[in-house]
């Protein structure tokens, strides 16, 4: 589904990628590891357009995505949720929503994308009316993950879904990441929490200094003696992953 070959991106004289090549097949998960630096958030922000690719090619079901702008990106299909969650605070939760299905022709598409997010987020709901901003840290989380399932995509880019999020919070997100992906939503997920996002992919990448160093299917990298140590002796705990 999705194909990163040589990908280079440069913020100024420094190199974010160097080199980057990954896949994502239809109906994977698949993960991105590394330390804050590593290049993590560059790559998704390469895929959907946010950032310049300097070198290399970035291709979504055989379509060559260089040089397509961020918008049209989103109409084939790909959806970025950033880190940070990047909410419209003054907005209300369902006006978030609907900002997010903005390239939906229909109100009757628009009606069917929101239940299909109160489906999976009860809570926003029950906040639809609220402003945006007076929602708890975990209901952002979800605001902002419910917003980019709102314009139905094929792939979906979670950037730190569990950052900042309470112990209990983080599994209930994970849980509802796989729900979606059995859904029929393909994932590329970038996260620090290690141990829970190799537990819910089927394959994951270590990413350093810019480069790819490591990868694998996940079952085998949970066992890998280099991740353990780099990664997993303090993600098995999500408070110690912050």
């Amino acid at each position: 589904m999705l194909e990163v070959r040589d990908v280079r991106v440069r913020y100024g004289a420094g190199e974010a990628l160097r080199g980057v090549s990954f896949r994502v097949e239809a109906g994977e998960i698949v993960a991105v590891l590394g330390a804050n630096g590593a290049g993590k958030s560059t790559i998704l922000r390469a895929v959907s357009a946010l950032v310049p690719v300097a070198a290399g090619r970035i291709a979504f079901q055989g379509r060559d995505l260089t040089l397509v702008p961020a918008e049209k990106i989103v109409r084939l299909g790909v959806t970025h949720c950033p880190e940070g969650r990047r909410i419209f605070p003054e907005c209300s939760a369902r006006e978030n929503l609907e900002m997010g299905g903005y390239t939906l022709r229909s109100r009757a598409a628009l009606r069917d994308n929101l239940e299909r997010v109160f489906h999976y987020f009860p809570r926003l709901r029950e906040r639809s009316r609220q402003a945006a901003a007076t929602l708890s840290g975990g209901e952002q989380q979800m605001l902002g993950v419910g917003r980019a399932l709102m314009s139905s995509p094929r792939l979906l880019l979670l950037d730190e879904p569990s950052l900042g999020l309470a112990p209990v919070l983080v599994n209930q997100i994970f849980e509802i990441i796989r729900r979606i992906n059995r859904d029929g939503v393909t994932i590329l997920l970038v996260e620090q929490n290690a141990f829970e996002a190799l537990q819910i992919s089927q394959r994951g990448y270590i990413l350093e200094a810019g480069s790819v160093i490591l990868s694998g299917a996940s079952a085998e990298l949970l066992k890998d003696p280099r991740v353990a140590e780099a990664y997993l002796g303090l993600a098995r705990d999500p408070r110690c992953s912050r």
